[in-house]
């Protein structure tokens, strides 16, 4: 190319002008190399770079700020307005991606529990909002990342350290539930005397013995409880269903069953809860944090979750 040859969109300098359009927009090299992720060292030669391609100067640089040259403040709306279209574009496209036929399907895992009390809620509004995305959920009790190698799981897990890209949704605290009637019938009782005088209702944890949660939820409170006996499920939920229908006392996490709670269908008589060293975690791999179906699945799984806290833990919490 000459000098007096026309530029055309086969030698635009891509990374110069997101150099320039960031540096021109915040009036900073600081400010938009934060913007754009990457060093003023790096923003200051694309500009240069920019500049001698264009043969003129597009900043002057000040001891305390820039200044947009003249040909700078023809470029940088120009640079804008292209910009924002391809990205205003680009969205639209990825709303509507569940239009194209041959785009994967997500595949989404969940604990049974947590999609019975929060997943198909939360996938109900997704549904609304983003219909034409394909979505697959798998649903098992097991602790951790699970088999079927889902693109993004809620986990049940402690929390450790790993390659995963983690997300903490909340921290399980819980206390021995009933339905009202039973706690009607042993009102006034200890807390040691009303768990050994009702039903111990267990869930099941993958490799792990039968009563290992009231186990520890008894340890923690230093009382002397036969743990081994009563009825064991499958999930919380169908624990936390037989509890209500005045079958015995499940032991339960106060934000899954919130809303239970606070209906009346659920009491809790012992209100102080226990932190039981596990929560439920968004994960997925790092690889695929530049997936946008899975950014905008994780993102709105992020903010569903993001609920006040139950008023039994607001009130535990409090001095």
């Amino acid at each position: 190319m000459t000098d007096k040859s026309p530029i055309n969109r086969r030698w635009l300098p891509l990374n110069a002008l997101r150099a320039f359009e960031a540096v021109g927009r915040h009036s900073s090299f600081t400010a938009g190399g934060h913007a754009l992720n990457v060093s003023q060292s790096a923003l200051s030669r694309h500009v240069q770079t920019l500049e001698a391609l264009l043969g003129c100067p597009l900043l002057i640089r000040h001891p305390h700020g820039l200044e947009t040259t003249e040909a700078g403040r023809r470029l940088l709306p120009a640079i804008s307005r292209g910009f924002d279209g391809i990205e205003r574009e680009m969205n639209e496209i990825i709303r509507n991606r569940g239009r194209d036929r041959h785009l994967r399907t997500l595949r989404v895992h969940m604990p049974p529990s947590f999609l019975q009390q929060v997943g198909l809620p939360a996938l109900k509004s997704f549904r609304r909002e983003y219909p034409d995305i394909i979505i697959d959920v798998a649903s098992s009790y097991v602790t951790g990342w699970p088999r079927e190698e889902p693109d993004i799981a809620v986990v049940y897990d402690r929390p450790q350290a790993g390659q995963s890209v983690t997300d903490l949704l909340w921290m399980i605290h819980v206390a021995p539930a009933c339905a009202p009637e039973i706690a009607r019938e042993h009102e006034g009782k200890t807390l040691e005397r009303f768990l050994r005088d009702t039903e111990l209702l267990h869930v099941k944890l993958q490799g792990q013995a039968r009563g290992l949660m009231w186990a520890s939820y008894i340890r923690q409170r230093g009382l002397e409880v036969d743990t081994d006996r009563g009825l064991a499920f499958e999930t919380a939920s169908a624990a936390t269903g037989y509890a209500m229908t005045g079958g015995g006392v499940a032991l339960i996490d106060l934000v899954l069953f919130a809303q239970e709670i606070a209906a009346g269908r659920l009491v809790v008589p012992y209100p102080e809860p226990a932190e039981e060293g596990y929560g439920y975690f968004l994960t997925m791999r790092p690889e695929d944090m530049a997936d946008p179906i899975l950014a905008l699945f994780r993102t709105w799984m992020i903010e569903h979750c993001a609920r006040p806290e139950p008023p039994l833990l607001r009130a535990a919490a409090a001095p």
